[in-house]
């Protein structure tokens, strides 16, 4: 699962130049596809993913812009200047998987959009942070939710962290809110992510006729980032990091 957490991370580090105006969203999937299947030998988890009955999914990353919060599918649309956008992607390395993602700025974000994107970063990391044996998984979900909410943020509920290995998505379900000494205890060993999905405005969803696509129902901004993480003997481990993983910002 490290080496599935890295690949997916350096996928991401490869994909930040291409992130411009004037780029399809479909260009960046077959450029990571690309990246993914010829040279880390590794299976885009997303491509064809088929839960619960849904259609199939079609491409090989999620590209979720603006007020799209989550399972965006890449198209011929233009990325803008001014845009913000989430490329969350997953990649299987002999058998195990590693899941991440990232918010991208399309040139020049506004103000609002820079300090959604910002607090989302600092969400997930306080998340992580409460990560270690004998902690709840309410505590992680606590620890974002009351950092965000008295921004005035809010935290999307239908969708979720979620374990991970063998599996694109395993228990426990990890919610980013909650309650703190609540829910499942913390034992060294799990693996799971931790993805908060923030709206600028109000947490309401609605899915698109795609099947896919989530967006804000008041057509808000959204930011999500997500890493995959395991519960050391002492706290946790990142395994989805790379060179060009941006920082974990400062303990508060």
């Amino acid at each position: 699962m490290r080496i599935a957490g890295r690949l997916t991370s350096e996928v991401l580090d490869y994909i930040t130049p291409f992130i411009k105006a004037g780029v399809t969203t479909n260009e960046l999937d077959h450029h990571c596809h690309e990246l993914i299947v010829k040279v880390q030998k590794g299976i885009p988890a997303p491509l064809n993913y088929a839960p619960n009955g849904h259609r199939p999914y079609p491409k090989s990353i999620c590209t979720s812009i603006n007020h799209q919060i989550c399972h965006g599918v890449p198209s011929d649309k233009m990325l803008k200047n001014g845009d913000i956008v989430n490329l969350d992607i997953t990649v299987i390395k002999d058998g195990y998987h590693g899941d991440s993602s990232r918010m991208f700025y399309v040139g020049e974000p506004s103000i609002q959009a820079r300090r959604l994107c910002e607090t989302t970063y600092q969400a997930m990391w306080r998340g992580i942070r409460m990560v270690k044996p004998g902690r709840h998984l309410g505590d992680i979900g606590y620890a974002i939710q009351s950092f965000v909410e008295p921004l005035g943020y809010t935290v999307v509920r239908e969708f979720c962290g979620h374990g991970i290995g063998r599996n694109f998505h395993e228990e426990p379900q990890v919610l980013h809110y909650g309650h703190p000494n609540s829910g499942l205890k913390l034992e060294a060993g799990m693996t799971f992510t931790i993805e908060p999905m923030i709206n600028a405005g109000k947490a309401g969803i609605k899915q698109l006729n795609d099947g896919w696509t989530v967006v804000t129902k008041d057509h808000s901004l959204s930011a999500q980032y997500e890493h995959t993480i395991l519960v050391t003997d002492t706290g946790f481990e990142v395994f989805t990091v790379s060179d060009g993983s941006p920082l974990p910002p400062p303990i508060q």
